[in-house]
């Protein structure tokens, strides 16, 4: 066996160097490698361990992914109740809780730590030698679902532990899904025809519950530590703050923005702070946990029922209301999707008065169990976009109506039901969740294409927005997408449209000519294909490299595209089999659109260039962005290193700009990179 030790040594070193990286990129957000760099350390340590697969433990990184699917969920029992939290909805109930804890502490002073109250999914983690061998969840406070293999897969959390650490020990945390990965995962769930996740503590708990531990893999899940359980045989810290220090140190993740403050007057106004910033925050939060710093004090202050005395959540102003769904309408789409939305009595939440609401599709209607004239929960979705939860079935008097589209949509003139607009019949797809207009030349399908046309993440043509499009549409100056670029001819009919300055219309005929320059990539995401979202377009364009040639190609030769599947196969081939499509990009090429990719004419201007992306940026999501540089010859990485061109730079900025500073990186700003990408311009 002594020739087993140079490779016994190397997978202890690649272990070792492995989950160092991830404790600087997934805890620290400090990488010190490249995304290249890192894959290497995984790849060479996957081959060893295939070739002595008696070497490989549970714990070693490659064992975070790859767990046979199980058919059910063990039950742990906690040692210590998971205890839930008494919650404060007011200034007064939070000072009601202040006085009755000092009252109890005869005096003494108390300092407290604040934390964010994540929205997600409480977890207990047991490590045993400094191994992660037991994750389950809170479950009714004693016992717990056994969720081990799952959140084994989340990279945040340690899957060992090295130092001074007791023999036994608990973490307790909360696992959730990031804003960004909760909106990807429902636009994908929507791209499939399937209901949308309610919100991302629902998403978070079907995740760490999948049986096959890949799924969970794929959420993009995260969590922080909150508190140490126990620690068998171990002196604790005086403090709670002090735990987590220590607990820190070992390399658990937890939440930058805990405080210690020293009076009740600090911690409201920690709540101040957040309730007013929590829309910055990449992940959920409903209000801030207080809790008593001294573990002394804790232990004194003891519990009630299942609720710890020494904390309490002090909870921010709801994001949800409760109202009457008055009817259920419909809207048609640009691909001729008819689209259900409620109609509901004006509600206020959070500030904002909420007329109308999405509802997906018929499917999740019927799901839900909405129907016209319940009382129903809406919420801001992301405190932003208002959706219908549920309905309130207490509150039915019987003369509620259950909702069907074909009978919203029935006409008795025709005897079918048909779109609302035009008066064409619909249809259902097999195999889908959503009824078509069938009229392509359908006036609202028209608007829609428009408007998605010259959308930001299409061809960004500035000034000409909804009501534009409506306008020129409605004046017969735009019948279709192609028109858009002979208004040059009609500039003094665009002079009497929307109160248009002659400043006005110069900007806009400027926008449109710069739009020609467009990547092929933009040009296929813009023309509305059904199925072909932005990152298809561009793996479309990368392919075929000419619009005329993705056109002409034949179904085998775009099924052998991996990312193109039956669905999106033949949308392509129905879009370019339409004598109208045809004219249409036929139109755009006699104006001067560029239809073909930069790499089949040469021009790549960010060719060599390496972006990482920190912020929100104003017209366009970071996906689109990472599209758009791709085509244009650069790359993208989510870390920064020393190959890094430039950090571009969006609204509210996380560490990694601190980063770039330290590290001399150039930093530009969402039009300084528009510049870059059209060097021409």
């Amino acid at each position: 066996m002594k020739d087993l030790a140079p490779a016994r040594d190397r997978i202890a070193e690649l272990r070792k160097q492995i989950n160092h990286h991830n404790y600087r990129y997934h805890v620290l957000d400090s990488p010190e490698v490249s995304d290249a760099e890192y894959d290497e350390l995984m790849r060479e340590l996957k081959a060893l361990e295939e070739r002595h697969p008696h070497l490989i433990t549970s714990i070693s990184p490659t064992q975070r992914v790859g767990a046979a699917p199980v058919t059910a969920f063990g039950v742990v029992r906690h040692p210590y109740p998971l205890l839930s939290l008494g919650n404060a909805f007011s200034r007064d109930e939070l000072y009601a809780w202040h006085g009755r804890i000092t009252k109890l502490l005869k005096g003494q002073p108390v300092r407290f730590v604040c934390e964010h109250k994540l929205d997600g999914l409480a977890v207990a983690l047991t490590y045993v030698n400094g191994q992660l061998t037991t994750g389950a969840t809170r479950g009714d406070s004693l016992n717990g679902e056994n969720i081990t293999h799952n959140l084994k897969t989340i990279r945040s959390i340690p899957l060992s532990v090295a130092g001074d650490v007791p023999p036994r020990f608990e973490v307790r945390g909360e696992v959730f899904l990031p804003k960004a990965s909760f909106e990807r995962l429902n636009r994908e769930r929507a791209s499939q025809g399937l209901p949308l996740y309610a919100n991302p503590r629902n998403s978070a708990a079907g995740s760490v519950r999948q049986l096959d531990p890949r799924v969970t893999a794929g959420r993009a899940l995260d969590g922080y530590i909150y508190m140490l359980g126990y620690a068998e045989g171990w002196p604790l810290p005086p403090g709670h703050w002090e735990t987590l220090q220590y607990l820190s140190s070992l390399g658990f993740k937890l939440n930058p923005h805990n405080r210690l403050l020293s009076t009740i007057e600090e911690v409201e106004g920690y709540y101040e702070e957040w309730a007013e910033k929590r829309h910055q925050l990449p992940y959920e939060t409903d209000g801030i946990v207080v809790k008593v710093d001294s573990l002394e004090q804790q232990t004194g202050l003891g519990d009630v029922g299942r609720e710890p005395r020494w904390a309490v959540a002090y909870k921010f102003p709801a994001v949800q209301g409760t109202t009457k769904l008055k009817s259920i309408e419909i809207s048609v789409g640009r691909t001729g999707s008819l689209n259900p939305y409620a109609v509901l009595e004006p509600v206020s939440i959070g500030g904002v008065t909420i007329r109308q609401a999405a509802l997906h599709n018929e499917d999740d209607i019927r799901r839900k169990d909405l129907r016209e004239g319940d009382s129903v929960i809406v919420q801001r979705a992301g405190d932003v976009i208002p959706q219908v939860v549920a309905p309130i079935e207490s509150k039915r008097s019987g003369k509620e109506k259950i909702f069907s589209l074909k009978d919203k949509l029935f006409s008795k003139e025709k005897g079918r039901p048909v779109c609302p607009i035009c008066g064409t019949g619909i249809y259902r797809p097999q195999d889908e969740v959503m009824y078509y207009c069938a009229n392509a030349a359908c006036t609202a399908q028209i608007q829609q294409r428009l408007e998605h046309f010259v959308s930001r993440s299409g061809m960004d043509i500035r000034g000409v927005g909804e009501k534009l499009s409506a306008a020129l549409y409605a004046e017969g100056l735009v019948h279709d997408v192609s028109d858009l670029y002979y208004l040059k001819e009609k500039r003094a009919d665009l002079l009497g449209l929307e109160k248009l300055a002659e400043k006005s219309v110069d900007n806009i005929l400027a926008a449109i000519k710069t739009s020609k320059k467009r990547p092929l990539g933009r040009v296929i995401f813009s023309l509305g294909i059904r199925h072909v979202g932005g990152e298809t377009a561009e793996i479309l364009a990368r392919e075929f490299g000419r619009l005329d040639d993705l056109a002409a190609a034949s179904r085998d030769r775009l099924l052998e595209i991996a990312a193109v599947g039956p669905k999106i196969t033949d949308s392509i081939l129905a879009f370019f089999g339409q004598e109208e499509n045809r004219r249409i990009i036929q139109r755009l090429k006699q104006a001067g659109v560029r239809l073909e990719t930069e790499a089949a004419t040469g021009e790549m201007p960010l060719a060599g260039l390496e972006f990482v992306i920190t912020g929100r940026l104003e017209g366009l999501s970071r996906h689109e962005v990472r599209s758009m540089i791709k085509a244009l010859g650069g790359t993208t990485k989510d870390r920064l290193t020393q190959s890094t061109s430039y950090l571009v730079v969006g609204k509210e900025p996380g560490s990694k700009l601190a980063h770039a500073l330290k590290m001399g990186i150039k930093q530009i700003n969402e039009d300084e990179m528009r510049r870059l990408m059209e060097p021409n311009k």
